[in-house]
């Protein structure tokens, strides 16, 4: 008779903890090696993690909704079949790392507090020793030393918003300061533009950690609290309005030339397992034309510009709980072909909660698509700290207006749709938007039959 312990697992290398956040299978249940029995959510992705291997499932250590370091035990199983508990005990005390987690969420209504009283202490975990700054002449412990070892996605926040960490009540395993802390801190105060009194970081520590109001909710409503990658989402889009100057360009583009590709391609394709899409043919003239307009590619980095070497596309993708943008790196070296199958199969795993982190990083410039949906045109919000993004409307057939041969105008029927640019214009100029969106557009409507 022998117990595996199943354990958080590092699911990147700047992941230090994860959200438990449901249990697939329950104490009792027979389970087999690499069969999914929990799902976690991180900072960056949402994932289902497979059972070491095969047994019962005989303990259960934290509960859902808890957040733990990586390599915390969460769970045991029992070897041979029938040695596990018939029922659910009492969760065992956790491992030194469990027990400094947070709880469950609190219920999604809590009691208002409101923005004129900076003082109220925000609807946060208890503070923990570590959530106290440091005192000067003493002594560092292990938890205040690992507090502050915070991600590199939290410590770049700080310093580009002139943040102490320090100072922030840390949600994490031993107080650590996670980017929904960090995020929430930002925005219930004014950013620290210049060095502040020593008393003001303590002052705004305390204030209200979110930006949207508390609403009352009326009878026969229903209250669905929002699930940690909406929370994530949300509290990037806000500030991503916040932080750059978005402006959008909106270019009309005609696939009548790609279509008529797509068309004599998409046998060929499937039968390599491959779905070739209007948006393959687009990733390809975005990731050609973003080394000729480098600035589109850059980002932002307090008062100075990074251009970024490598163009890694990300790709937006609707899931039935939020958004996630798995990114294609290294897109300009790829083919048509290449495209095709890193969209296909980027998708169905974030579908299924197969992506890892590391997927969803390092993206440099992002393409949503509302068109699939059927909407004209979209104006999409940066994905921080991308400094453009593109939304493809709906692709249709239009009535449009051409040039015969004969150099007189005629109505015929084309393939049409419209590609808004969003971008940041504290570094890219209108004129710098509208000469890489018509290179795109000139791409796909010139789009070589070799290339496909």
């Amino acid at each position: 008779m022998a117990r595996i312990d199943v354990i958080m697992p590092q699911m990147g290398e700047s992941i230090a903890e994860g959200t438990l956040s449901r249990w697939i299978r329950k104490v009792g249940d027979e389970v087999k090696r690499d069969e999914p029995i929990f799902e976690i959510s991180t900072d960056k992705v949402d994932a289902e993690i497979p059972s070491p291997s095969a047994g019962v499932l005989a303990e259960i250590l934290v509960q859902e909704g808890q957040t733990v370091a990586v390599q915390t035990v969460v769970a045991r199983i029992e070897t041979e079949k029938g040695a596990a508990a018939a029922a659910p005990s009492a969760p065992a005390p956790a491992p030194a790392a469990a027990t400094a987690s947070k709880p469950a969420p609190p219920p999604p209504a809590p009691a208002p507090a409101a923005p004129a009283r900076p003082a109220a202490p925000p609807p946060a975990p208890a503070v923990t020793p570590a959530a106290v700054p440091v005192a000067a002449d003493g002594p560092e412990t292990a938890e205040e030393r690992l507090r502050r070892r915070s991600t590199p996605l939290v410590r770049k926040i700080a310093a580009e918003h002139q943040v102490d960490i320090a100072t922030i009540p840390g949600s994490g395993h031993a107080g650590r300061v996670t980017k929904h802390d960090i995020l929430g801190f930002i925005e219930s105060g004014p950013v620290a533009a210049a060095p502040v009194a020593p008393a003001a970081p303590a002052a705004r520590a305390q204030a209200p950690a979110g930006p949207a109001p508390v609403v009352d909710a009326w009878p026969g409503d229903r209250v669905e609290p929002w699930s940690r990658i909406r929370k994530l989402t949300a509290d990037h889009m806000v500030m991503s309005r916040r932080v750059s100057a978005h402006v959008n360009t909106l270019f009309e583009v005609d696939y009548t030339r790609v279509a008529q590709l797509r068309a004599a391609r998409k046998k060929e394709y499937a039968e390599r397992g491959v779905n070739l899409t209007f948006l393959a043919f687009i990733a390809k003239a975005i990731a050609d034309n973003l080394r000729k307009h480098p600035i589109v590619n850059a980002a932002v980095s307090g008062d100075a510009t990074i251009y970024r070497r490598d163009i890694n596309l990300g790709i937006a993708v609707a899931l039935d709980w939020g958004l996630i943008v798995p990114v294609i790196r290294h897109a300009d070296e790829l083919g048509l072909l290449g495209l095709a199958r890193a969209i296909n199969d980027l998708g169905e795993r974030a579908r299924s909660k197969k992506l890892s982190p590391d997927e969803v990083q390092k993206g440099t410039f992002t393409i949503t698509n509302p068109g699939v949906f059927g909407s004209y045109a979209g104006t999409p919000i940066i994905n921080q700290p991308q400094a453009a993004i593109l939304a493809v409307g709906a692709i249709e057939k239009r009535a449009a207006v051409v040039k015969l041969p004969d150099g007189s105008d005629s109505l015929a029927i084309r393939t049409r749709g419209i590609l808004n640019l969003a971008f940041d214009h504290r570094i890219i100029d209108g004129s710098d938007a509208d000469r890489f969106m018509a290179d795109v557009k000139a791409t796909i409507e010139g789009f070589p039959e070799a290339a496909a």
